[in-house]
């Protein structure tokens, strides 16, 4: 049997700060109503402190995943970060993540897919462990959305959160891990959902700042109408190229992106909700942190052998799918 790359352990962090709906009334014209109905969120996680940022959340992650596996950093051989929300423009928040754990033997480099970031950087992972050529490969997915969030604006400030999870892959010759993945983009998304500025077209200036710019910027229907199709398609498409039906699948892990998407998703794929990992009731959306931080959550409920889709949708548009067998207990 040929080798693959497992997920032998999980770690996540969620900042203490709560940031609920009847704050963000205070803050925003908004109402509690509104917002669950449209996004089933009811509260989401802030990272407050000076200096601190996406690599503070991924460190924590990290040192949960070093701790769960019975390993000390310096046996990682490759860390990426998946994320949005780097700490600096350059170096990479993976390399920096690498110095504050003590992954002192591990190159890093992170990776940019918007929401899809997790899965896209999962499946490159993975090729270095089927490879043979990395043994125990970390992959992030964080993010410090508060620090790109426009607070005084109601449509987008109600939907992101803070928070980071990781796991770890190795090499596994049962059958178990990683089985498949399909991962599209199409960049003409991109006038959707996007940061007006501080990249290469349009730098940083005192116009750019006091235009608010430096925050994200969503057409939030045409969004969903991409999103609710394209990852439930995708979802759907991997069942049907690996014979799967809605009584294999353990659990749907989905982008926790919004409730209503994440519905249409586990209907396509004809599973219930009893089957579905949703926590964006209590994170929102933590970007490139929503998968991992699922996962983190609900292992003590997957069993050894359970098949389980991961499934993204992200600005640019980026969106994908993985079918995992996991290998854990």
């Amino acid at each position: 049997m040929k080798k693959t790359a497992a997920i032998t352990a999980v770690g996540g962090y969620t900042p203490d700060y709560i940031l609920d709906n009847q704050e963000l009334m205070k803050m925003v014209d908004t109402t509690d109503e509104w917002i669950t109905t449209r996004t089933g969120i009811n509260e989401r996680r802030i990272l407050k402190g000076e200096g601190l940022g996406t690599s503070d959340i991924a460190v924590e992650a990290v040192k949960d995943l070093l701790n769960q596996r019975g390993i000390g950093p310096e046996e990682i051989d490759l860390l990426i970060c998946a994320t949005v929300t780097p700490d600096l423009v350059f170096p990479a928040t993976a390399n920096i993540i690498c110095d504050k754990v003590g992954a002192v033997n591990a190159f890093g480099y992170d990776i940019n897919a918007a929401c899809s970031g997790f899965i896209f950087a999962l499946t490159t992972a993975a090729k270095y462990v089927e490879s043979g050529t990395h043994k125990k490969v970390v992959v992030v997915g964080a993010d410090k959305m508060s620090s790109i969030v426009d607070y005084t604006d109601r449509t987008t400030c109600i939907i992101f959160g803070d928070g980071g999870g990781a796991v770890l892959l190795e090499e596994n010759e049962d059958g178990l891990g990683i089985v498949d993945s399909i991962h599209k983009s199409d960049g003409s998304g991109k006038v959707f959902l996007h940061q007006k500025a501080g990249g290469s077209v349009k730098p940083a200036s005192i116009q750019t700042v006091t235009d608010r710019e430096h925050f994200v910027y969503q057409e939030g229907k045409s969004v969903f109408k991409f999103a609710v199709t394209n990852m439930a398609d995708v979802s759907f498409e991997i069942m049907e190229r690996n014979n799967l039906k809605g009584d294999d699948i353990a659990y749907l892990v989905p982008h926790q992106a919004n409730k209503r998407i994440i519905d249409a998703t586990a209907k396509r794929m004809g599973i219930g909700e009893e089957k579905v990992m949703l926590n964006i009731q209590r994170y929102g959306n933590t970007t490139n942190g929503t998968i991992p931080l699922c996962l983190w959550e609900w292992q003590d409920k997957l069993h050894k052998g359970d098949k389980i889709i991961l499934a993204a949708f992200g600005g640019g548009f980026t969106w994908g799918s993985i079918y995992i067998k996991w290998a854990l207990n």
